[in-house]
């Protein structure tokens, strides 16, 4: 036996000093026996005083314990982390997780926690992580806290609160906190004060906590005198007759109905020769007449009387439904329910103000796709029924730049002048090779142009594929911006916004400020008279058919970003633009804008308000778009010149 322990000893001289030293474990062993078996009337001044060390390695300690994932050497009463493998435990020490050899599996105790220990380590390990230096592990034990909320953490919740110096962690850990209170708290003022906070909140939080607050029980009877009541449930307005008698059966409050087979048998009963109270036996061969025989016994004390036909109507009155409160403090419920209608209100303001940024933000998109169509259209009189490849073939400009070039900042700086000039280039080579041939031929142009944009689809397809292609958004632009659980957009859908501010500011400044766009106005009022004071038509239609394709391209780089890159997306984006052309004013930078405001909003209402049908809502907006045009013909900002005749 003796050499037994001498060989037990020289192993554990052999182990690494971190395995057996450390500051956890000097703690650890201060409290050796309450850890090794642990109860709820012993552990908790032992949770404290290691929560109070404030020790790094603290944290995986209590997660290892609460999953039994601790075990007690034997020869030392050192605690470690173990793994049985077999016969044995591997061990890793508790202060780093570093290798501390194995030891047989009878030579070693494996810690087990019950349910109600491992509660309160969970409490204790909470602290910890709402203390964290790192503020992940911070944020993440907040969300556990909102997913499993008890009145256990709200202390050590609240002691966290003072240290807190990330200022988004703090407000979180603020509400949290006022949460807990709501559900949990014990006094009345504290409790308030936390509910006129959540008043002025939106967050999902906020309204779970109030609805929280506000569940209530069916009660069937006179309710107690010390009962909340929330309501009482009308029959026929609240709930159903055949509801209310429900519940009433359900307490066994039930009508005495009088069946058939009763009936029958009072009247065999009560025969007195060839009469039943005064009524030939004979006549009772219907229904009626029997029922009529019953009554007569009945208002003579022989036999048991049918219930009125208004029985159910007595019993509720008697027994009146009633909707009780599982909070019993009538203040508290009376100040939550006044702010949870305060919030749905704040809700319904901030759901109308995310509607209108999403339609600012497709508004912007539809304005990138469309005003490139409106100039030329106003410029040229051309239905380009190609212009949604113009957009394509920006997009996958974008696309190619990032198979060269991939950091995806650079690259995109790259692919939007490149898709402008590519995609211009292509709007020239189509102007100068078909276009300008069919000039005055609007049914020929239109079908010329809508067979190109099935080629080049087709030959797009045969150089990427069928699939989508990736255009892959820099991380400045990935994720979105949040005002709280309601109002939110893409930071992508931003950026497209301003991008579509740009262009706006930039055409203006072309169409007012420079030669090209003195010349642009004056084709697009009157040709003829352009043409006789020097202006040649021709150049100038190949100069505005670059400029719009260009600024289709630089649209399909934007839309790209967001959306799926195929050849077909082009032909998502023709119908809009052409509505949007025409219902903001052939021709018109402003109109365009105008068009593509309206046309965004009425398709983010429609959608809203039949958001499991997008089909319907494209039909609904292109019926509205027809009688539009109806009172409207010439758009939202008319324009004069050939347009007016």
């Amino acid at each position: 036996m003796t050499l037994i322990r001498l060989i037990a000893a020289l192993c554990l001289l052999a182990l690494p000093v971190t395995a057996q030293e450390g500051a956890v474990q000097t703690v650890l062993q201060t409290h050796a026996a309450d850890i090794a078996e642990p109860s709820r009337r012993t552990i908790q001044p032992v949770l404290d005083d290691l929560a109070a060390s404030g020790l790094p390695a603290m944290p995986a300690f209590l997660e290892a314990w609460a999953d039994r994932g601790v075990v007690q050497r034997d020869a030392d009463g050192l605690f470690f982390f173990g793994e049985r493998d077999g016969d044995v435990y591997i061990l890793r020490s508790i202060e780093d997780g570093s290798d501390a050899g194995t030891v047989g599996r009878r030579d070693a105790d494996q810690l087990r926690p019950n349910a109600g220990v491992r509660r309160l380590i969970a409490t204790a390990l909470v602290q910890f992580q709402l203390n964290d230096p790192d503020p992940d592990r911070r944020r993440a034990a907040l969300d556990a806290l909102t997913r499993n909320p008890t009145p256990d953490l709200l202390a050590p919740l609240r002691a966290s609160i003072e240290g807190e110096e990330d200022r988004a962690i703090r407000q979180r850990k603020e509400a949290l906190d006022r949460l807990i209170t709501i559900r949990f708290g014990e006094d009345r003022t504290t409790r308030l004060a936390a509910i006129f906070w959540m008043a002025d909140q939106v967050s999902l939080e906020a309204r779970a906590a109030l609805n929280a607050v506000l569940t209530t029980d069916t009660f069937v009877g006179q309710p107690p005198e010390d009962a909340n009541v929330a309501r009482s449930l009308q029959v026929g307005t609240d709930i159903t007759p055949d509801q209310a008698l429900a519940l009433l059966a359900a307490e066994g409050i039930l009508p005495e109905d009088v069946t058939r087979a009763d009936r029958d048998a009072a009247l065999v009963a009560a025969i007195d020769g060839d009469s039943v109270a005064g009524v030939p036996v004979s006549s009772l061969n219907t229904e009626d007449a029997r029922w009529a025989a019953y009554a007569t016994l009945a208002e003579n004390g022989a036999a048991r009387p049918r219930p009125p036909v208004n029985a159910v109507e007595i019993l509720l009155a008697a027994n009146p439904i009633v909707e009780i409160y599982d909070e019993p403090d009538a203040a508290i419920t009376a100040a939550a329910a006044e702010a949870l209608t305060q919030v749905e209100a704040r809700v319904a303001r901030a759901q109308a103000a995310d509607l209108g940024l999403d339609a600012l933000s497709l508004a912007s998109i539809y304005f990138l796709a469309a005003i490139g169509l409106a100039i030329t259209f106003g410029v040229m009189g051309v239905i380009n029924m190609a212009h949604g490849e113009f957009i394509m073939i920006g997009a996958y400009t974008g696309y190619v730049v990032q198979l060269f070039v991939p950091d995806y900042t650079l690259s995109l700086i790259i692919a939007l002048p490149l898709a402008f000039c590519t995609a211009a280039a292509a709007g020239v080579a189509l102007e100068r090779l078909v276009i300008r041939h069919l000039a005055h031929r609007p049914l020929e142009t239109l079908l010329a142009t809508f067979g190109i944009s099935v080629a080049l689809q087709q030959i797009f397809k045969n150089i990427f594929g069928t699939q989508a292609v990736p255009l892959t958004s820099p991380d400045w632009l990935a994720g979105a911006w949040t005002l709280n659980d309601v109002v939110g957009i893409s930071y992508i859908r931003i950026a497209i916004f301003i991008l579509a501010l740009l262009f706006l500011a930039l055409l203006v400044y072309i169409l007012r400020r420079t030669r090209l766009g003195l010349e642009v106005r004056a084709v697009t009022q009157n040709p003829g008279m352009a043409a006789s004071l020097g202006i040649d038509p021709d150049r100038v239609g190949m100069a505005t058919f670059a400029l719009g394709s260009g600024i289709a391209g630089v649209a399909g780089v934007a839309i790209g970003l967001f959306a799926q890159v195929t050849s077909e997306m082009g032909a998502s984006y023709i119908v809009q633009s052409f509505m949007t052309v025409v219902v903001g004013g052939v021709g018109s930078v402003f109109g365009t804008l105008a068009g593509a405001g309206l046309i965004g909003g009425l398709q983010k209402g429609i959608e809203w308000l039949n958001p499991s049908n997008t089909l319907a809502a494209q039909t609904y907006m292109i019926l509205f778009i027809i009688l539009f045009i109806q009172f409207r013909p010439r758009g939202i900002v008319a324009q004069k010149g050939r347009f007016a005749q």
